[in-house]
Protein backbone atom coordinates (compact mmCIF):
# COMPACT_ATOMS: atom_id res chain seq x y z
CA UNK A 1 0.00 0.00 0.00
CA UNK A 2 1.33 3.69 -0.92
CA UNK A 3 0.68 5.77 2.15
CA UNK A 4 -0.68 9.27 1.69
CA UNK A 5 2.26 11.16 2.56
CA UNK A 6 3.79 9.77 -0.49
CA UNK A 7 0.80 10.66 -3.15
CA UNK A 8 1.06 13.87 -1.88
CA UNK A 9 4.34 14.96 -1.83
CA UNK A 10 4.35 12.81 -5.73
CA UNK A 11 1.21 14.98 -6.55
CA UNK A 12 3.21 18.18 -5.15
CA UNK A 13 5.92 17.16 -7.34
CA UNK A 14 3.87 17.53 -9.96
CA UNK A 15 1.95 21.01 -9.47
CA UNK A 16 5.28 22.72 -8.57
CA UNK A 17 6.86 21.83 -11.94
CA UNK A 18 3.94 21.65 -14.18
CA UNK A 19 4.38 24.79 -15.73
CA UNK A 20 8.47 25.02 -16.80
CA UNK A 21 6.81 21.36 -18.37
CA UNK A 22 4.32 22.87 -20.83
CA UNK A 23 6.61 25.62 -21.36
CA UNK A 24 9.24 23.48 -22.25
CA UNK A 25 6.49 21.37 -24.79
CA UNK A 26 5.91 24.69 -26.33
CA UNK A 27 9.55 25.49 -27.40
CA UNK A 28 10.02 21.86 -28.17
CA UNK A 29 7.16 22.03 -30.45
CA UNK A 30 8.24 25.12 -32.25
CA UNK A 31 11.73 23.60 -32.58
CA UNK A 32 9.98 20.92 -34.27
CA UNK A 33 8.16 22.19 -36.27
CA UNK A 34 9.88 25.08 -38.00
CA UNK A 35 13.96 24.56 -36.59
CA UNK A 36 15.32 25.87 -33.51
CA UNK A 37 16.69 28.65 -36.05
CA UNK A 38 13.69 29.91 -35.69
CA UNK A 39 13.69 30.51 -31.85
CA UNK A 40 14.05 34.05 -30.10
CA UNK A 41 17.24 34.43 -28.44
CA UNK A 42 15.28 34.33 -25.29
CA UNK A 43 13.19 31.10 -26.25
CA UNK A 44 16.66 29.08 -27.26
CA UNK A 45 18.35 30.35 -23.35
CA UNK A 46 14.81 28.88 -22.06
CA UNK A 47 14.65 25.55 -24.20
CA UNK A 48 18.20 25.19 -22.79
CA UNK A 49 17.63 26.07 -19.06
CA UNK A 50 14.38 24.25 -19.64
CA UNK A 51 15.52 20.71 -21.15
CA UNK A 52 18.47 20.90 -17.65
CA UNK A 53 15.38 20.98 -15.08
CA UNK A 54 13.47 18.55 -17.04
CA UNK A 55 15.88 15.69 -16.97
CA UNK A 56 16.80 17.16 -13.35
CA UNK A 57 13.07 16.46 -12.59
CA UNK A 58 12.54 13.11 -14.39
CA UNK A 59 15.50 11.64 -12.18
CA UNK A 60 13.89 12.66 -9.22
CA UNK A 61 10.78 11.48 -10.69
CA UNK A 62 11.94 7.89 -10.85
CA UNK A 63 13.17 7.59 -6.95
CA UNK A 64 9.51 9.70 -5.52
CA UNK A 65 6.76 9.22 -8.23
CA UNK A 66 4.16 6.35 -8.52
CA UNK A 67 2.25 7.78 -11.93
CA UNK A 68 3.85 5.96 -14.52
CA UNK A 69 2.30 7.72 -16.62
CA UNK A 70 3.87 10.80 -15.33
CA UNK A 71 7.09 9.15 -15.79
CA UNK A 72 6.49 8.38 -19.32
CA UNK A 73 5.83 11.83 -20.43
CA UNK A 74 8.96 13.60 -19.17
CA UNK A 75 10.69 10.83 -20.69
CA UNK A 76 9.15 11.84 -23.80
CA UNK A 77 9.44 14.97 -23.21
CA UNK A 78 13.42 14.90 -22.27
CA UNK A 79 14.15 12.85 -25.72
CA UNK A 80 12.32 15.49 -27.54
CA UNK A 81 14.07 18.44 -26.11
CA UNK A 82 17.51 16.80 -26.39
CA UNK A 83 17.23 16.60 -30.09
CA UNK A 84 16.18 19.99 -30.29
CA UNK A 85 18.99 21.49 -27.85
CA UNK A 86 21.70 18.95 -29.67
CA UNK A 87 20.74 17.29 -32.63
CA UNK A 88 22.11 19.10 -36.24
CA UNK A 89 19.89 21.78 -36.59
CA UNK A 90 19.29 21.67 -40.78
CA UNK A 91 16.70 20.24 -42.80
CA UNK A 92 17.06 17.33 -45.08
CA UNK A 93 17.62 19.74 -47.76
CA UNK A 94 20.56 21.77 -46.60
CA UNK A 95 22.01 18.30 -45.76
CA UNK A 96 22.28 17.27 -49.48
CA UNK A 97 22.32 21.38 -50.43
CA UNK A 98 25.50 20.90 -47.93
CA UNK A 99 27.04 17.73 -49.75
CA UNK A 100 26.50 18.64 -53.45
CA UNK A 101 27.76 22.67 -52.71
CA UNK A 102 30.84 21.43 -50.13
CA UNK A 103 31.42 18.26 -48.42
CA UNK A 104 31.31 16.02 -51.95
CA UNK A 105 33.79 17.95 -54.02
CA UNK A 106 36.10 18.75 -50.75
CA UNK A 107 36.38 15.09 -50.17
CA UNK A 108 37.75 14.27 -53.96
CA UNK A 109 40.47 16.48 -53.71
CA UNK A 110 41.17 15.40 -50.36
CA UNK A 111 41.25 12.56 -51.92
CA UNK A 112 42.66 12.92 -55.34
CA UNK A 113 45.71 10.70 -54.69
CA UNK A 114 43.35 7.93 -53.98
CA UNK A 115 41.34 8.17 -57.05
CA UNK A 116 44.26 8.90 -59.15
CA UNK A 117 45.55 5.74 -58.29
CA UNK A 118 42.22 4.03 -58.82
CA UNK A 119 42.03 5.64 -62.68
CA UNK A 120 45.80 4.30 -63.06
CA UNK A 121 44.44 0.82 -62.13
CA UNK A 122 42.07 1.05 -64.86
CA UNK A 123 43.94 2.85 -67.61
CA UNK A 124 46.89 0.20 -66.96
CA UNK A 125 44.36 -2.36 -67.02
CA UNK A 126 43.02 -1.15 -70.29
CA UNK A 127 46.70 -1.01 -71.76
CA UNK A 128 47.37 -4.60 -71.15
CA UNK A 129 43.72 -5.49 -72.66
CA UNK A 130 44.30 -3.71 -75.81
CA UNK A 131 47.74 -4.89 -76.50
CA UNK A 132 47.21 -8.87 -75.35
CA UNK A 133 44.30 -8.86 -77.83
CA UNK A 134 46.65 -7.12 -80.74
CA UNK A 135 48.99 -9.97 -80.06
CA UNK A 136 46.64 -12.68 -79.94
CA UNK A 137 43.10 -12.20 -80.42
CA UNK A 138 42.60 -15.66 -78.06
CA UNK A 139 42.79 -12.92 -75.26
CA UNK A 140 39.57 -12.11 -75.59
CA UNK A 141 38.09 -15.15 -74.46
CA UNK A 142 40.20 -15.26 -71.30
CA UNK A 143 39.34 -11.50 -70.25
CA UNK A 144 36.06 -11.33 -71.59
CA UNK A 145 32.99 -12.96 -69.63
CA UNK A 146 30.60 -14.63 -71.55
CA UNK A 147 27.59 -12.97 -70.77
CA UNK A 148 29.08 -9.81 -71.72
CA UNK A 149 30.69 -11.12 -74.86
CA UNK A 150 27.44 -12.53 -76.29
CA UNK A 151 28.42 -13.24 -79.87
CA UNK A 152 30.34 -10.11 -79.86
CA UNK A 153 33.83 -11.63 -80.47
CA UNK A 154 36.61 -12.13 -83.19
CA UNK A 155 34.04 -14.64 -84.80
CA UNK A 156 31.78 -11.54 -85.77
CA UNK A 157 31.49 -9.52 -89.02
CA UNK A 158 32.22 -5.74 -88.80
CA UNK A 159 29.04 -4.83 -90.63
CA UNK A 160 27.58 -6.96 -87.62
CA UNK A 161 29.62 -4.94 -85.33
CA UNK A 162 29.22 -1.64 -86.74
CA UNK A 163 25.52 -2.16 -87.88
CA UNK A 164 24.76 -2.75 -83.66
CA UNK A 165 26.95 0.12 -82.48
CA UNK A 166 24.27 2.33 -84.57
CA UNK A 167 21.12 0.04 -83.86
CA UNK A 168 20.60 -0.12 -88.22
CA UNK A 169 20.30 -3.93 -87.79
CA UNK A 170 16.96 -4.07 -86.52
CA UNK A 171 17.01 -8.08 -86.23
CA UNK A 172 20.48 -7.49 -84.45
CA UNK A 173 20.12 -7.79 -80.62
CA UNK A 174 22.06 -4.56 -80.20
CA UNK A 175 23.94 -3.22 -77.76
CA UNK A 176 21.22 -2.21 -75.93
CA UNK A 177 21.03 -5.71 -74.13
CA UNK A 178 25.07 -5.39 -73.84
CA UNK A 179 24.72 -1.95 -72.18
CA UNK A 180 22.24 -2.95 -69.81
CA UNK A 181 24.28 -6.02 -68.81
CA UNK A 182 27.66 -3.81 -68.26
CA UNK A 183 26.20 -1.30 -66.95
CA UNK A 184 25.19 -3.76 -64.04
CA UNK A 185 28.29 -5.67 -64.20
CA UNK A 186 29.96 -1.98 -63.78
CA UNK A 187 27.78 -1.29 -60.34
CA UNK A 188 28.59 -4.56 -59.08
CA UNK A 189 32.58 -3.65 -60.07
CA UNK A 190 32.35 -0.10 -58.22
CA UNK A 191 30.26 -1.91 -54.91
CA UNK A 192 32.71 -4.65 -54.64
CA UNK A 193 36.32 -2.03 -54.95
CA UNK A 194 35.16 -0.12 -52.82
CA UNK A 195 33.78 -2.39 -50.20
CA UNK A 196 37.13 -4.96 -50.59
CA UNK A 197 39.43 -2.44 -50.10
CA UNK A 198 39.90 -2.36 -46.48
CA UNK A 199 41.25 -5.85 -47.45
CA UNK A 200 44.56 -4.10 -47.91
CA UNK A 201 43.70 -2.57 -50.61
CA UNK A 202 44.68 -5.70 -53.12
CA UNK A 203 41.11 -6.64 -54.26
CA UNK A 204 40.01 -3.15 -55.01
CA UNK A 205 43.50 -2.77 -57.34
CA UNK A 206 43.11 -7.00 -58.84
CA UNK A 207 39.00 -5.87 -59.60
CA UNK A 208 39.90 -2.32 -61.01
CA UNK A 209 42.43 -3.70 -63.18
CA UNK A 210 40.60 -6.49 -64.58
CA UNK A 211 37.39 -4.33 -65.58
CA UNK A 212 40.14 -2.53 -67.54
CA UNK A 213 40.95 -5.45 -68.92
CA UNK A 214 37.65 -6.18 -70.24
CA UNK A 215 37.37 -2.52 -71.76
CA UNK A 216 41.24 -2.68 -73.29
CA UNK A 217 39.99 -5.95 -75.13
CA UNK A 218 36.80 -5.07 -76.40
CA UNK A 219 38.04 -2.00 -77.29
CA UNK A 220 40.83 -3.54 -79.67
CA UNK A 221 38.41 -5.47 -81.49
CA UNK A 222 36.46 -2.58 -82.87
CA UNK A 223 40.32 -1.21 -83.46
CA UNK A 224 41.07 -4.11 -85.20
CA UNK A 225 38.26 -3.81 -87.73
CA UNK A 226 38.86 0.13 -88.09
CA UNK A 227 35.71 1.12 -86.44
CA UNK A 228 37.40 1.83 -83.17
CA UNK A 229 35.90 5.62 -83.23
CA UNK A 230 32.66 4.59 -83.83
CA UNK A 231 32.66 2.58 -80.61
CA UNK A 232 34.33 5.47 -78.64
CA UNK A 233 31.59 7.60 -79.42
CA UNK A 234 29.05 4.75 -78.39
CA UNK A 235 31.02 4.20 -75.22
CA UNK A 236 31.54 8.08 -74.42
CA UNK A 237 27.96 8.83 -74.01
CA UNK A 238 28.03 6.76 -70.50
CA UNK A 239 30.91 5.48 -70.42
CA UNK A 240 32.95 8.54 -69.32
CA UNK A 241 30.69 8.55 -66.33
CA UNK A 242 30.19 4.90 -65.81
CA UNK A 243 33.90 4.35 -65.92
CA UNK A 244 35.02 7.16 -64.01
CA UNK A 245 32.71 6.36 -60.81
CA UNK A 246 34.24 2.76 -60.65
CA UNK A 247 38.31 4.49 -60.78
CA UNK A 248 36.16 6.70 -57.68
CA UNK A 249 34.66 4.00 -56.14
CA UNK A 250 38.39 2.20 -55.86
CA UNK A 251 39.75 5.39 -54.76
CA UNK A 252 37.56 4.70 -51.72
CA UNK A 253 37.99 1.59 -51.07
CA UNK A 254 41.80 2.42 -51.35
CA UNK A 255 41.59 5.13 -48.60
CA UNK A 256 40.11 2.47 -46.36
CA UNK A 257 42.66 0.00 -47.03
CA UNK A 258 45.67 2.82 -46.80
CA UNK A 259 44.03 3.33 -43.24
CA UNK A 260 44.40 0.11 -42.18
CA UNK A 261 47.87 -0.55 -43.65
CA UNK A 262 49.24 2.73 -42.55
CA UNK A 263 47.33 4.01 -39.68
CA UNK A 264 50.04 6.01 -38.22
CA UNK A 265 49.87 7.62 -35.18
CA UNK A 266 46.40 6.18 -34.80
CA UNK A 267 44.84 2.80 -33.61
CA UNK A 268 43.66 1.01 -36.33
CA UNK A 269 40.17 1.45 -35.33
CA UNK A 270 40.72 4.82 -35.14
CA UNK A 271 42.82 5.51 -38.34
CA UNK A 272 39.70 3.75 -40.21
CA UNK A 273 37.36 5.43 -38.85
CA UNK A 274 38.40 9.20 -40.21
CA UNK A 275 39.27 8.24 -43.43
CA UNK A 276 35.72 6.71 -43.57
CA UNK A 277 34.42 10.31 -43.97
CA UNK A 278 35.74 10.81 -46.89
CA UNK A 279 35.82 7.32 -48.27
CA UNK A 280 31.78 6.74 -47.78
CA UNK A 281 31.71 10.23 -49.99
CA UNK A 282 33.31 9.12 -52.33
CA UNK A 283 31.23 5.72 -52.55
CA UNK A 284 28.18 8.24 -52.53
CA UNK A 285 29.90 10.36 -55.66
CA UNK A 286 30.03 7.10 -57.32
CA UNK A 287 26.54 5.97 -56.90
CA UNK A 288 25.09 9.41 -57.95
CA UNK A 289 27.27 9.13 -61.09
CA UNK A 290 26.27 5.53 -61.69
CA UNK A 291 22.89 6.66 -61.99
CA UNK A 292 23.29 9.91 -64.43
CA UNK A 293 25.16 6.99 -66.53
CA UNK A 294 22.27 4.96 -66.44
CA UNK A 295 20.19 7.72 -67.72
CA UNK A 296 22.81 8.58 -70.47
CA UNK A 297 22.53 5.25 -71.44
CA UNK A 298 18.99 4.53 -71.47
CA UNK A 299 17.87 7.95 -73.47
CA UNK A 300 21.03 10.16 -74.84
CA UNK A 301 22.28 6.27 -75.85
CA UNK A 302 19.66 5.25 -77.84
CA UNK A 303 18.09 8.48 -79.24
CA UNK A 304 21.39 10.13 -80.41
CA UNK A 305 22.97 8.14 -83.48
CA UNK A 306 25.67 10.79 -84.67
CA UNK A 307 29.53 9.56 -83.91
CA UNK A 308 30.33 13.49 -83.22
CA UNK A 309 27.35 14.52 -81.32
CA UNK A 310 27.84 10.74 -78.88
CA UNK A 311 31.96 11.87 -77.91
CA UNK A 312 30.25 15.98 -77.39
CA UNK A 313 27.43 14.22 -74.88
CA UNK A 314 30.14 11.80 -73.09
CA UNK A 315 32.84 13.86 -73.13
CA UNK A 316 30.96 17.56 -71.79
CA UNK A 317 29.21 15.32 -69.21
CA UNK A 318 32.49 13.84 -68.03
CA UNK A 319 33.90 18.34 -68.16
CA UNK A 320 30.74 18.88 -65.92
CA UNK A 321 32.02 16.03 -63.21
CA UNK A 322 35.19 17.26 -63.23
CA UNK A 323 34.33 21.27 -62.46
CA UNK A 324 32.37 20.18 -60.12
CA UNK A 325 35.24 18.11 -58.32
CA UNK A 326 37.68 21.22 -58.95
CA UNK A 327 35.34 24.46 -58.32
CA UNK A 328 33.13 23.32 -55.83
CA UNK A 329 33.33 23.85 -52.18
CA UNK A 330 36.23 26.89 -52.29
CA UNK A 331 35.53 29.53 -50.21
CA UNK A 332 35.93 32.69 -51.02
CA UNK A 333 39.43 34.31 -49.96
Amino acid sequence: MVDNATLIRSARFRQEREADWLRLEGLVMKAEKSGAQTLQFDEARDLASLYRQATTSLAIAREISLDKALLAYLEALAARAYLSVYAPQERLGGVFGRFFATSAPQAMRRSALYIALGFLCMGLGALVGYLLYMESADWYYVFMPPGLADGRGPEASTASLLAVIYDTDPQAAGLGAFATFLFSHNTRIAIFVFGLGVFACLPAILLTFYNGLIFGSFYALHVDRGIGWDLGGWLSVHGVTELSAICIACGGGLQLGAAVLFPGQYSRKEALRLAGKDAVKLALVAALMLLVAALLEGFARQLVQDRTTRYVIGWGVGLLWLAWFTLGGRRKT
